[in-house]
């Protein structure tokens, strides 16, 4: 992707240990009690990562209604709230860049929404927070995959290659989050990355896990 933008350094960062579903539910939830209209989480991982998995218990959490899916052949999906709070925007970057995102006037909802966006580190930023906005960056690590592009943490080497498509014959096979393994959403431990942003986010939120 071309004309993706560097993110600023966070104000903070905190990790977590997802030894498994339970946990992986508890996190999303107690980040979905700090959340509120017009937030913005940026969430990374390798292929299988979770990432899919998390976000539909986060949207559990805010209680929107629809089954949470990867969005990456739409792009984006819209998940009302069924009672008072925000809306859900689910966002897949991966096959997008800043200009397709602001295609997706993301702008126009975002203010009564929380926007989760997957593979948006470094493209969505600017074109949907501007340069002194606020957001949250949040990365699964699973040490049995590889990493994700534009990922900070290592992870080993696994199958597939975590990157995005390149054009020609020769290009991989895009695996997205539905390829997500039972084992992905019931068993393996990772970590949670999360980095806080802009005058939003100046102090870590207080109800996270431990």
């Amino acid at each position: 992707m071309s004309g993706a933008a560097t993110p600023a350094d966070p104000q903070w960062r905190l990790e977590r240990r997802l030894d498994d579903l339970q946990s992986t539910e508890e996190f999303a939830q107690a980040l979905a009690a700090e959340l509120r209209a017009g937030d913005v989480l940026i969430l990374t991982g390798g292929l299988g990562a979770g990432k899919t998995t998390f976000t539909q218990a986060l949207a559990a959490a805010l209680g929107v209604s629809g089954r949470v899916s990867s969005p990456t052949f739409v792009l984006s999906r819209i998940h009302r709230a069924e009672h008072d709070g925000p809306d859900l925007v689910h966002v897949d970057a991966y096959r997008t860049d800043a200009a397709g995102v602001e295609g997706l006037d993301l702008v126009s909802t975002r203010e009564r929404s929380v926007t989760v966006v997957e593979w948006g580190r470094g493209v969505v930023e600017e074109a949907l927070v501007g340069v002194d906005g606020s957001w949250l960056d949040l990365e699964l690590v699973d040490p049995a995959l590889p990493a994700a592009p534009g990922t900070t943490t290592p992870q080993a080497a696994g199958s597939g290659n975590g990157s995005a498509p390149s054009d020609g014959d020769d290009a991989p096979e895009i695996i997205t989050d539905f390829s997500e393994s039972e084992a992905d959403v019931f068993g393996r431990s990772r970590r949670a990355v999360l980095c806080g942003h802009g005058p939003r986010w100046s102090a870590p939120p207080a109800g996270l896990p431990g």
